[in-house]
């Protein structure tokens, strides 16, 4: 791309200045969080009702390049507002496009001399797991379990297909341990144990062998007590002697007249992008390479060229800065959250740290596409260079635009959650009250009223999204 674009340009000025009016106009433009803070303010505050109007008077969010991003939002707020069967529609948007997307080369040359707000948004990798766990959500609110196991499972596929398009660098989370969880209480919810076992079985496994390095996240207390409970309710006498002395505990047992809680508790919000950059210095060439890297940071970054002798390479450049997104946490207000019922605490256990695996995700990004982010910003200024050459004028045009325009990505699915804990709680049949007992730094608290309708032999579902 690179060594077609510069000849091209040598030649033909008057498509630098087309260029250069194009990605001016882009670059006035009301950047996106300018356009949608209103509504993410709406949604932060839990005011989904205004939000799903604003969002129902945006038409042009869903046909620019950020269209992905306004059927996540409209699917979340649908969702919170108990619109399930639209939610999955606006999901299913959603997932067309993650699932479509690909690159365009006239997109992509714009990338090349501009930045990558140019193209559609390909969404993260987690943010593309998350669409499939709010769908399962809104299945599960529908009754429709098997609606639901279907999208736990693509959760894992969709990991592995995406894993598997890296041919460097690929992502440490590979597995997802909430998502076989919830397919353990999904089957068992539907009395088949069996798979219920092999589902809790997996979760465990991938929580002791990934979550518990990555993310300081082990396997909650009732997962194994969920997996000791399915392999006893399954025959497997052998599993359970197994179990019961590597977690230390008993295997549970239910009376026939109680049913079974599941409140997930999804707290706070999820990280947002913003902008850092760094200066990488021409350390010269080797071997068909020019290498630029940072001393200070100890780092090194070669680049083929084919023309080693021209004037116009990358060998005439000195230095350049590459921006690159980053994460900023949002810590929610609570951290700690427990429901009670009778004067008995059941805690809601952390069991998906939403915000850490963003930063792991952007991490292991940034490692795959930083030669070609070094690439482009150096395309630019090259393209500059070459300019100047012929149009001192010209060329300090094109150096103007190349700073206005050198941005990184920080467009992200902003409604997340922070994390996910859950608890599932034994309750006899019939209408109950619970306290919902949330707590955080400096004294922080708030206590909510839980009602729910509990059915013998069956298991009743609660999800609640702490915004404030």
């Amino acid at each position: 791309m690179v060594n077609r674009l510069i000849p091209f340009l040598r030649k033909r000025s008057s498509y630098i200045i087309m260029a250069i009016v194009t990605i001016l106009t882009i670059s006035g433009c009301a950047t996106f969080y300018q356009k949608t803070v209103a509504i993410q303010k709406n949604i932060e505050g839990g005011n989904f009702e205004s939000a799903y109007k604003q969002l129902d008077k945006e038409k042009k969010w869903a046909t620019n390049n950020h269209r992905v991003l306004y059927y996540m939002n409209r699917g979340v707020v649908a969702f919170m507002l108990g619109k399930h069967e639209e939610s999955n529609n606006y999901f299913n948007q959603a997932d067309y496009y993650i699932e479509d997307y690909s690159k365009n080369v006239g997109t992509e040359a714009l990338v090349l001399v501009s930045n990558p707000m140019v193209r559609p948004y390909p969404p993260e990798d987690y943010e593309a797991i998350m669409v499939n766990y709010y769908k399962a959500l809104n299945f599960i609110a529908l009754n429709n379990y098997e609606g639901a196991l279907v999208e736990c499972r693509r959760i894992n596929i969709r990991l592995q297909v995406l894993n598997d398009r890296y041919k460097n660098h690929k992502n440490k989370y590979a597995k997802d341990a909430f998502a076989h969880n919830l397919m353990g209480i999904i089957y068992e919810a539907t009395g088949d144990y069996n798979n219920a076992f092999i589902a809790y079985r997996n979760a465990y496994n991938i929580y002791e062998e990934d979550y518990k390095n990555l993310f300081g996240l082990s396997a909650p207390l009732q997962l194994k007590k969920d997996l000791l409970y399915t392999a006893k309710s399954s025959g497997f006498n052998s599993e359970v002697d197994f179990y019961e002395k590597k977690f230390n505990i008993k295997t549970p047992t239910y009376k026939n007249n109680e049913g079974k809680l599941v409140y997930i508790w999804m707290n706070g919000f999820a990280p947002v992008k913003s902008e850092w950059s760094i200066n990488l210095a021409n350390m010269g060439r080797k071997d068909g390479f020019v290498i630029f890297g940072s001393s200070e940071l100890g780092i090194t970054y070669p680049l083929s060229v084919q023309n080693h002798n021209s004037n116009s390479s990358f060998g005439d450049l000195s230095m350049v800065r590459v921006a690159f997104p980053k994460l900023v946490e949002r810590k929610p207000r609570f951290n700690n959250a427990n429901l009670v019922y009778q004067n008995k605490k059941y805690p809601l256990e952390l069991s998906q740290d939403i915000n850490k695996i963003a930063f792991e995700t952007l991490n292991d990004r940034m490692l795959r596409e930083l030669s070609n982010n070094i690439v482009r910003i150096a395309t630019k200024q090259l393209l500059a260079y070459t300019t100047r050459k012929q149009n001192e004028n010209l060329g300090t045009i094109v150096s103007i635009v190349n700073a206005v325009t050198e941005k990184a990505d920080t467009r992200n699915w902003q409604s997340l959650p922070y994390s996910i804990s859950y608890s599932k709680i034994d309750l006899k049949e019939g209408n109950h009250t619970l306290k919902l007992e949330q707590t955080g730094a400096r004294g922080a608290r708030m206590v909510n009223d839980v009602s729910v309708n509990i059915r013998a032999g069956k298991t009743t579902f609660q999800v609640f999204h702490q915004v404030e």
